[in-house]
């Protein structure tokens, strides 16, 4: 339930846009918590590998194969340290009135030999 301070600053914020008023504070929360969920998730790297990320990026205009074999291996590297699967997992749940299955935000076990 969120708190009495959070709702009074909702409202001061809806009454300064008034387009706000027709989204209901639910849809907002939710938002939030996802935009705090993917910061989380981008603040694993370093500020100078979310630089190269954005470089790699532009190099390759959106397009793996513009990319050179070792550019692919990096920008795989940096974009599998910000755990993209966890990340989805962690947006659906977050959007899911029911809880995920472990497996699905962290993958299959490993193997027991």
């Amino acid at each position: 339930m969120p708190s009495r301070r959070l709702t009074r600053t909702i409202a001061r914020v809806a009454d300064r846009a008034p387009a706000l008023k027709r989204v209901p504070v639910v849809k907002l929360l939710t938002a939030a918590e996802l935009a705090v969920t993917a910061r989380d998730h981008l603040r694993r790297l370093t500020p100078e590998e979310r630089r190269r990320i954005a470089a790699l990026i532009r190099i390759g205009r959106g397009r793996r194969r513009n990319l050179s074999d070792q550019e692919r291996e990096e920008l795989a590297a940096l974009i599998a340290k910000v755990e993209p699967r966890l990340l989805a997992g962690q947006a659906i749940d977050a959007l899911s009135p029911v809880p995920l299955p472990r497996r699905l935000l962290y993958g299959r076990r490993a193997a027991v030999r």
